[in-house]
């Protein structure tokens, strides 16, 4: 074992190593082996590069952008240069969110460790650092970025470039007589800590100020029970606000004097309010907080549509990552198409088009390693399966001898008259598929909407019939693949493991015309929804529509950015981002009838009152890039659920300000079914010429959210933090 006096010292080296940068070989594939001058930056926290020939234009990246650093041939791209370099010297950076990863090879084994280990350690140091620490660090971050002479001072003409930087169009007067406020040592210039204090003059928020003013019965602070008022009248706590105050005081006044007084400053009030407990997200509803042990068919399921596809659905290429990237996402429904390969090796690929195509035993390889890493509840595994009666059997091989113990190969045939549970099932891998049924059943098995499309679409003659499936292949299924009939049947004769497909639009045509039928059916049965042949380009369809009719297993792209993404992220954030929501009580019973079409008709209709204040925004990021565009922002609060209450509402814009504009706007709706709603805080700059652009979103259950005062913190396109960005609000919900 290493003394921590050699590993201290190797980590010294290995940031001097890093900070004196090195070139290495990024690799995109087998042809594309490029160098690049990677080095790390002063503040520890970017790593800039640049192309060999470049000169001077360096791009950069954030380690809080790095998800995990990967050792050896952990990706396609080195696995297929393994030949032409050792696995010692390679190395990947998987980055949050859907950026691409980054495959990387040094010249030799110490140079990658060098990387290696400093990266893995910048990044333990980040997650490490507390609010405060990061909102100061990043403050520095943008002083760094002003000090054009690199001198460690900026003079007032490099503030004011930094201001239009960091979104603010600011008063001349104003911006100048704070400057001089915040240069203490009167040397016309501030140097790093002297910028901490101008910025948070330029941050102070009246708004949080007024508030606490509100409530602190000497103007300076709140006492304990002080604090207890204002949890009790504006944040709705009951019992046990006494204590909960205490713990606030202890958990984010930063001034030891008020701690051991018990009362709070108003430093410490803006703490709790930015924190994740003054977060609309209600935290009791963040871990696992719900019944696991109910049917499978009583949960809505994380579920991605075609995942091996990194792009569209016609020419992109098909990965293993994409596997990756939703398993860690928390989907816990994947789908794997299996179709002949050369040397008798199945390969996945989206059937019919020129989408690349990976080899199956790769797949499962990669499902078996990352399975379970984001969730222990039961993975499916939904197989579209195109192959021979021989690679079927190959098929079958690698599913037992990759997946051992995991996979589930007891299927629930006669045992009993419902699907097991999630918490029965913890990491166990089902396979649903086509399967042989009874004697008098063809040998084909029987088989979904999406099978029989991509059947239909063979360029083989109508009369050649489906190749017949393999018997090992057909008993390693837990669930069976049908086909539907109608309601009816399903009723009379369905087996509680059989699953039947729809198409988005089969789907909306059965919920219109037979809304309660629908839901009742899955009150027994999974039901799958995929999207419509016609997106070719990965776009999605709507899931809310599907969720309200109790359907399980709605897949989406998940390679997608967008809106329809959002709800699914904002779904499944509940319950321990465990990839399973127990439905609402509504879609389970299986006595009384509930057609979304028509919420009022239930019987224990109560409609809520959601009012929202929009009071103000904090920090939101640039849009543009030009140093002179600042943004106009506006916000929309868009509910979704059953159609009454799918309604969307917007603030005014304000002009030039993402940096702490105010709206003090109060936008309300009146919500049908609260059970089911989900409401999505969106940020947008407003062009009167052009489409809006995205600032950033925040999408949650109605059923998660905390009343009072609160904050929304925003998320990127992609779902990731942009962090301090937020917008600040009053929520206020009440019986009509």
């Amino acid at each position: 074992m290493e003394s921590p006096q050699t590993c201290c010292e190797q980590g010294h080296q290995n940031l001097e190593a890093m900070k004196a940068g090195m070139f290495l070989r990024k690799v995109k594939s087998r042809m594309w082996k490029r160098l690049r001058h990677y080095k790390l930056q002063e503040d520890c926290k970017t790593i800039a590069y640049k192309s060999s020939w470049a000169i001077t234009s360096y791009s950069t990246f954030s380690i809080s952008d790095v998800e995990a650093v990967r050792e050896g041939h952990q990706s396609e791209a080195l696995l297929n240069v393994a030949d032409d370099f050792p696995a010692d010297r390679c190395f990947t950076l998987v980055f949050r969110g859907r950026r691409g990863n980054l495959d990387l090879v040094a010249d030799s084994a110490k140079e990658a460790q060098a990387w290696i280990q400093g990266i893995r350690v910048l990044m333990e140091n980040m997650e490490n650092m507390d609010e405060s620490t990061k909102l100061d660090q990043w403050i520095s971050d943008w002083f760094l970025k002003a000090d054009l002479n690199k001198d460690g001072r900026i003079n007032f003409k490099e503030a004011k470039k930094l201001l239009k930087m960091m979104n603010v169009d600011m008063n001349e007067e104003h911006a100048c007589c704070l400057f001089m406020m915040a240069d203490k040592s009167e040397s016309g210039t501030l140097e790093d800590q002297e910028f901490v204090e101008f910025y948070k003059m330029l941050t102070e928020r009246t708004e949080v100020l007024d508030l606490f003013q509100d409530y602190s019965s000497d103007g300076q602070s709140l006492s304990q029970c002080d604090l207890e008022e204002f949890l009790r009248e504006e944040q709705l706590e009951g019992e046990g606000s006494y204590e909960h105050a205490l713990q606030l005081i202890d958990c984010y006044e930063p001034s030891d004097t008020a701690r051991k007084n018990h009362s709070m400053s108003v430093d410490g009030f803006l703490m709790y309010l930015t924190s994740p407990e003054g977060s609309i997200f209600n935290p009791e509803r963040q871990g696992l907080f719900q019944d696991m042990s109910q049917p499978l068919a009583h949960y809505y399921i994380s579920s991605s549509h075609n995942t091996y596809l990194m792009e569209d659905q016609l020419k992109g290429p098909s990965s293993v990552e994409a596997y990756i990237q939703a398993l860690k996402r928390g989907c816990r429904c994947v789908e794997v198409d299996c179709w002949n390969g050369s040397n008798g090796e199945p390969v996945v690929y989206h059937g019919h088009t020129l989408t690349s195509k990976i080899l199956l035993k790769d797949v499962i390889a990669t499902i078996a390693n990352y399975a379970f890493k984001a969730s222990e509840y039961p993975l499916i595994v939904s197989i579209e399966n195109h192959c021979s009666i021989e690679q079927q059997e190959v098929m079958a091989r690698y599913f037992r001898d990759i997946l051992g113990d995991m996979l589930l190969t007891n299927t629930v045939e006669g045992v009993s008259s419902k699907l097991p549970s999630p918490e029965a099932l913890k990491r166990k891998i089902l396979l649903k598929g086509k399967k042989i049924g009874n004697e008098s059943e063809s040998p084909t098995g029987e088989v979904s909407d999406e099978d029989e499309a991509a059947e239909m679409n063979k360029d083989s003659p109508a009369s050649e019939s489906l190749p017949t499936d393999s018997k090992e292949l057909s008993d390693l299924m837990f669930c069976k693949s049908i086909h539907f009939h109608s309601f009816e049947h399903s009723r009379m004769s369905a087996k509680p493991n059989e699953m039947s497909s729809f198409s988005e639009s089969k789907a909306r045509k059965y919920s219109k015309e037979a809304g309660s039928d629908f839901v009742l059916h899955n009150t027994r049965q999974l039901t799958r929804v995929y999207p419509s042949g016609m997106r070719t380009d990965s776009s999605n369809y709507c899931p809310v529509d599907m969720w309200n009719m109790g359907c399980q297993i709605v897949a989406l792209n998940f390679q997608t950015a967008g809106m329809e993404m959002d709800l699914n992220d904002g779904l499944f954030t509940q319950n321990g981002c465990s990839g399973y929501i127990l439905k609402s009580e509504i879609l389970r019973k299986k006595e009384r009838f509930f057609d979304p079409e028509n919420p009022e008709e239930r019987e224990d209709y109560h409609p809520l009152l959601f009012s929202v204040k929009v009071i103000s925004g904090q920090q939101l990021p640039k849009v543009k890039q030009k140093d002179w565009s600042i943004v106009d922002p506006l916000v929309r609060v868009e509910m979704y659920g059953v159609p009454l209450d799918q309604v969307k509402q917007e603030t005014k814009y304000i002009d030039n300000n993402g940096f702490n504009p105010h709206w003090n706007e109060t936008l309300q709706f009146t919500i049908h079914t609260p059970e089911l709603a989900l409401v999505r805080f969106v940020v947008e700059d407003y062009d009167k010429a052009s489409r809006n652009d995205f600032i950033g979103q925040y999408t949650l259950p109605f059923t998660c959210i905390q009343p009072g005062y609160r904050h929304v913190h925003l998320l990127s396109k992609d779902g990731t933090s942009i962090h301090p960005s937020s917008i600040y609000v009053h929520i206020k919900i009440t019986e009509l």
